[in-house]
């Protein structure tokens, strides 16, 4: 036999060897990577388990439950007594309304004027937005003894109470840029300043349709 055909197959022979033994390691090395990730999904999902079991987290999640559950009876109470609409009033029911509630918001109107339609169309789209104030209007007209009392001169009059005492008022458009097409979240953010409503986070309850519309749009004239 030739010594170098020889030589040749043993070469092959080995090196086949040390490529065997090589792809060995390698699926030994997969394996064992393999088993580590199983392993360590394992630990994971037993901390996990742990997690879910503390008895702090518990605690958090119960006092959020309570939390949500007391805010949401005060909204049912609040709308019990008038809240998250827009009303009308007569002026009989005028003492009760305002006095009755912590923080009140009355329009003084007229049904003819142009500017009291478009607050009202404002004051509607708010007040679902903002349930712990209450929204009404009077027919100024027909309420001559409050309109006397409270001094309005000046329609639209937007008059804010405070555990039924008048805190500020809203005379016409004055305060609003003295023009018709402002948007609703121009008047909303006047009322915030003046501390009659709150500010609202933006995942805070659902914003009404007309809410929407109005913050995106202004009313043409």
């Amino acid at each position: 036999m030739d010594p170098d055909a020889v030589k040749s197959t043993l070469t092959n022979l080995a090196f086949g060897n040390v490529i065997a033994a090589a792809a060995r390691n390698y699926q030994k090395e997969i394996l064992a990577q393999e088993k580590a990730q199983s392993s360590s999904a394992f630990n994971e999902e037993v901390d996990l388990d742990e997690l879910m079991d503390d008895p702090e987290l518990e605690k958090l999640h119960a006092d959020r439950i309570a939390s949500l559950k007391k805010e949401a009876e005060k909204r049912e109470a609040l709308k019990r007594k008038g809240h998250g609409e827009y009303r009308e009033i007569d002026e009989g029911d005028f003492l009760g309304e305002v006095t009755g509630t912590e923080k009140a918001i009355c329009h003084f109107y007229h049904k003819e004027f142009y500017r009291c339609k478009i607050m009202d169309k404002h004051l509607k789209a708010l007040a679902p937005r903002h349930v712990d104030t209450k929204f009404i209007k009077l027919d100024a007209e027909n309420a001559p003894f409050f309109v006397a009392k409270l001094g309005v001169k000046t329609l639209p009059c937007v008059v804010l109470f405070s555990k039924g005492v008048a805190m500020d008022r809203l005379v016409g458009f004055q305060d609003i840029g003295g023009k018709d097409d402002f948007s609703t979240r121009t008047l909303e953010l006047i009322l915030i300043k003046k501390g009659i409503i709150s500010e609202k986070k933006d995942n805070e309850g659902d914003e009404d349709d007309d809410y929407r519309e109005n913050s995106q749009r202004t009313i043409s004239s």
